[in-house]
């Protein structure tokens, strides 16, 4: 991809194909254009001076994460978990089929 046209209507039908996303033309076109705006606003950021800019590891200093205990406990049972689906089918949730052949 050239730095003028990043996402170039191939790109954007490879995209779509790979998402599983069935595009317009209009829906093209225009997420090809609004990609390519993105992609500009990070272009700016290659035109400023960050030598002076020390490195940031996180925003706030002194943070600290806190974890909880891992402690293992008994889960939920086959019929407990399936008793509120609205479609199951031999002890396993029953989902439409997303992939194509």
């Amino acid at each position: 991809m050239s730095k003028k046209e990043e996402f170039s209507q191939e790109t954007i039908d490879y995209i779509s194909k790979l998402a599983l996303l069935e595009l317009t033309d209009a829906e093209k076109k225009d997420l090809s254009t609004q990609l390519n705006d993105i992609i500009s606003y990070f272009h700016k950021l290659d035109d400023l001076d960050t030598s002076n800019v020390p490195p940031t590891r996180h925003p706030l200093e002194n943070i600290k994460n806190v974890y909880r205990n891992d402690i293992p406990t008994e889960g939920l049972s086959n019929e407990e978990a399936l008793q509120n689906a609205p479609h199951k089918k031999e002890g396993f949730f029953k989902a439409p089929k997303i992939l194509k052949d």
